[in-house]
């Protein structure tokens, strides 16, 4: 009689094709301790038979990136005042420090999917992790402008996103006076014209 030996079960991503190595986020996933098996839950394949991956994940990806390798760098000891998630929910919402900045937000709707103020400039960085809606264009930072128009620190916007792939379609949409960062290469920013690195502009909206 022939010994019966199961099969070895496969993990997630040796179930996948080779062009699993090749999605453009999981470099990003990788560097943040996220591993092959946990973004292998997130992919899906088409009918072609090409993957991509939920943009849930790639929004929690980018937003992890945000708060641990953008801050560090841009605004050491900046403090995370909100994060609200592609469902128009607050994930993290600290309406006291908000308040006290002459922010109060009651809709998660017109909301940056992430605020970070840093004390030490008086800036409230809002931040836009483009996964698969809209960048801070015109509109984009005149609706953000009027909903923090009393807010006592100095706007900075930001829109991030996970690789320079990913920014290549919506580069003629980004409004003037803003600041673009692309993940998977933390330590650079892109600026849309203005005389700073990095920081918020008094004055007309360009758009």
């Amino acid at each position: 009689m022939t010994p019966h030996h199961p099969k070895k079960k496969s993990s997630g991503t040796s179930a996948l094709d080779n062009s699993f190595t090749k999605l453009s986020i999981r470099r990003l996933a990788n560097s943040l301790g996220l591993t092959d098996e946990w973004l292998a839950q997130f992919v899906i394949r088409s009918p072609d038979g090409s993957l991509f991956i939920a943009p849930r994940a790639k929004w929690f990806v980018l937003i992890k990136a945000i708060v641990e390798q953008f801050c560090p760098r841009f605004v050491p000891g900046g403090a995370l005042m909100c994060v609200a998630d592609a469902e128009s929910r607050f994930v993290h919402l600290e309406n006291e420090k908000l308040a006290m900045l002459g922010v109060y937000l009651d809709n998660a709707n017109k909301i940056p999917d992430l605020i970070v103020h840093s004390a030490t400039k008086n800036w409230l960085l809002l931040f836009e992790a483009l996964v698969s809606v809209e960048p801070v264009d015109g509109k984009r930072r005149k609706e953000l402008t009027d909903l923090f128009k009393g807010c006592k620190a100095e706007l900075v916007f930001i829109t991030a996103f996970h690789s320079r792939e990913a920014m290549r379609t919506f580069l003629p949409q980004i409004s003037w006076e803003t600041v673009v960062w692309v993940a998977d290469e933390p330590d650079h920013l892109i600026h849309f014209n203005g005389d700073r690195f990095l920081g918020p502009y008094s004055g007309a909206i360009s758009m």
